[in-house]
């Protein structure tokens, strides 16, 4: 699966933002870039400039440098997915049956998402038989920064 470098810029740059509870508006004036803008490159729509990107790096107290390195092991790990083909016969809306799925030889069969993530790095995202827990994905969001008024 190939992953545009732009869209995993993105994807950090968002995550490190939400991550602090920070709007668009906030590290648009921070940064001096146009929200509009701001917004085109976190969903991965626009190729910013080494320039723009350590002024956002800098509004949002993230090195450059650890940007990148995340960006390259997230690029790395999605370059190792596998995506099973379409099975071009299954007409639109309706689905094999649980028996069926993976009868057919070469087929990749679906896994679970593991109950915990464990750092920041989608690398870090494992398939894992079923869990005994809940499900459920959890991620650790930190208390957003005090600022005296």
């Amino acid at each position: 699966m190939t992953v545009l470098l732009r869209e995993a810029i993105g994807d950090r740059l968002r995550h490190a933002r939400t991550n602090q509870r920070r709007t668009l508006r906030d590290i648009s004036r921070a940064a001096r870039v146009s929200l509009g803008y701001l917004s085109e490159v976190e969903r991965g729509q626009k190729e910013a400039s080494s320039e723009l990107l350590a002024s956002i790096c800098e509004a949002l107290d993230l090195p450059l440098g650890e940007l990148l390195h995340k960006v390259a092991a997230d690029v790395s790990a999605m370059d190792n997915v596998e995506v099973a083909p379409v099975d071009e016969k299954v007409e639109a809306g309706k689905r094999r049956s649980p028996e069926r799925e993976g009868a057919e030889a070469g087929e990749l069969e679906g896994g679970r998402l593991v109950s915990e993530l464990i750092g920041n790095d989608l690398a870090d995202l494992r398939i894992s038989p079923p869990p005994r827990m809940s499900p459920a994905l959890r991620t650790t969001i930190s208390a957003p920064k005090m600022v005296a008024a």
